[in-house]
């Protein structure tokens, strides 16, 4: 089974730009297959990996209200359409949710997407999940085991706070979580004091350890707003460098 690794963190923490740069490394390090899932209505995952986005869960779920095909039933129909909705690049698959299209839920689809991910699952050696501010999407696709969950923050109080709430509902969730890791995207160098008293405090009284503290980038800048992918990032770039020894600590088990 492949292992799950879980974005989660309030709005604007660098989730999007985590899972591109977790991406990279799992590509650099031959940790493939990867499935990437863009859970977040307010896609842009594809963006920062440079790639195209056609069929997404929420145009098939406008589909579904639609005339099926002729000897097809719905659960044929939407396997179908969510292996046409997976864009394919060399060493990962990318699936978007993307946003309805009009008034209602994603309950149908979901329920189809959380039937469909475990014949997906057994394809990939993991599945990484770029989540919207909640969880809600890990539940709906049927991942209840998450064995890495990165929680973001930024450098602020209330980003460290939200990443506390985070880690302390994920039981309620119905969760099991197997290794929660907090990053603290764009700080300030050197650490502020205050901000270190933050972390320090959240990491206590939480069951989530300290992955990384991810200084601000001018390359991460300058990569976003050329519309450059993250993968062409070289290996001596300062980012890449930090990163690349955040997860090396992270992943230590698994590149044994």
């Amino acid at each position: 089974m492949p292992k799950v690794i879980a974005m989660a963190g309030k709005g604007g923490t660098g989730k999007t730009t985590t899972s591109a740069l977790l991406t990279r490394y799992l590509l650099q390090k031959k940790m493939t297959p990867l499935l990437l899932v863009d859970a977040d209505a307010n896609a842009n995952l594809n963006e920062l990996l440079g790639v195209k986005v056609g069929l997404t869960l929420g145009k098939i779920r406008k589909e579904l209200k639609g005339e099926l095909p002729p000897n097809m039933s719905r659960d044929q129909f939407m396997e179908l359409k969510i292996h046409q909705a997976l864009i394919e690049e060399h060493g990962f698959d990318l699936l978007v949710m993307g946003q309805p299209d009009g008034p209602g839920c994603y309950c149908a689809a979901n329920q189809y997407l959380a039937m469909t991910m475990d014949k997906l699952a057994a394809n990939y050696r993991y599945i990484i999940v770029d989540n919207e501010a909640g969880m809600e999407h890990l539940s709906r696709m049927n991942l209840r085991t998450i064995d890495y969950l990165f929680i973001t923050s930024d450098p602020s109080a209330r980003g460290i706070l939200t990443a506390k709430r985070i880690s302390d509902i994920t039981g309620p969730l119905g969760l099991t979580v197997k290794h929660q890791c907090l990053l603290v995207n764009r700080a300030p160098q050197p650490v502020p004091a205050l901000l270190q008293g933050k972390i320090n405090e959240a990491v206590a009284e939480t069951g989530m350890a300290l992955g990384g503290i991810i200084p601000t980038s001018d390359e991460l800048i300058h990569q976003e707003l050329s519309g450059a992918s993250c993968l062409k990032l070289g290996d001596e770039t300062e980012i890449i460098r930090t990163v690349t020894a955040i997860f090396d600590s992270i992943f230590a088990p698994d590149t044994l």
